[in-house]
């Protein structure tokens, strides 16, 4: 099992020093990846811990390839409704580019009703807005020349497709993945929730011959007691995590330092 951490890009928190330095010990300390989550319009009265500043993950994450070598770089995840098919694959394929490869697509499908109506989208359809820019990305990165609205064009730079984790709960996020993605992303599940939903996933994917079926789990761990923290960590490697993603608030840059150090040495190395 692999590790990976979230970096807050929201609230005070998410100072160009701050994400700057989490981003390099993660990398130092051996982290797998760091992942970045999205909002785009938080309203006044939903505001707290974030102060409603976020940073946008796909331009963060540039700077951040930028800042790193070799950690892989993660969005976790970009809400693919609010954005446009072509745009996002242009995006993508950009920073996949000038990253060297390193990028991780985690996307979720939304649930906040303030930020749909700020943007001016329809809440109910963002499954198929959003099946539709996945469609899209998979025709885009496997083709020099793609058509949309009638219109062929040539999509490059073409780098070699990022992975895609799908987020989102049983049953139907499980569909998704099975039919767009590399791998599922689930958040804040036990081992014991966690163990019958990814047997049940792994066998939809082989029956419909995804033979990657990864499984990211973003979760919280027991930062203030190393003995269960390591625990906790082989139990979801027992289940088949592939990539645990620690992510919890912290204060301030010392003490995500601090957790991702105790975390570092808790882990079961692969």
């Amino acid at each position: 099992m692999k590790l990976g951490v979230s970096i807050r890009t929201m609230g005070p928190q998410s100072t160009r020093d701050t994400i700057t330095e989490c981003a390099i010990q993660a990398e130092q300390l051996g982290f797998d990846s760091i992942w970045l989550p999205e909002h785009i319009a938080i309203p006044p009265d939903d505001a707290e811990g974030s102060e409603g500043r976020y940073l946008d993950p796909l331009i963060t994450l540039a700077y951040l390839a930028a800042k790193t070598e070799r950690i892989k770089l993660a969005t976790g995840a970009l809400i693919l409704p609010y954005r446009p098919p072509l745009v996002t694959a242009k995006l993508v394929a950009t920073l996949q580019e000038l990253a060297k490869g390193r990028l991780m697509l985690g996307v979720g499908i939304g649930w906040m009703r303030s930020e749909f109506k700020a943007l001016g989208l329809n809440l109910r359809k963002r499954v198929g807005d959003a099946e539709a820019v996945l469609e899209f990305i998979h025709r885009a990165f496997a083709n020099d020349v793609v058509e949309l609205n009638g219109q062929p064009f040539y999509f490059r730079p073409r780098p070699e497709r990022p992975p895609i984790y799908i987020g989102g709960a049983p049953p139907h996020a499980i569909a998704r993945a099975v039919k767009y993605g590399d791998g599922w992303l689930p958040m804040r599940l036990t081992p014991d929730m966690l163990k019958p939903r990814v047997e049940q996933y792994r066998k939809l994917a082989r029956d419909g011959g995804n033979s990657r079926a990864e499984v990211v789990l973003m979760t919280a761990l027991p930062t203030d007691d190393s003995k269960r923290c390591k625990a906790l960590c082989a139990a979801y490697a027992a289940v088949g995590v592939d990539v645990l993603v620690y992510s919890d608030r912290y204060d301030n840059l010392e003490q995500q330092q601090q957790r991702m150090a105790m975390i570092a040495k808790a882990w079961p190395r692969p």
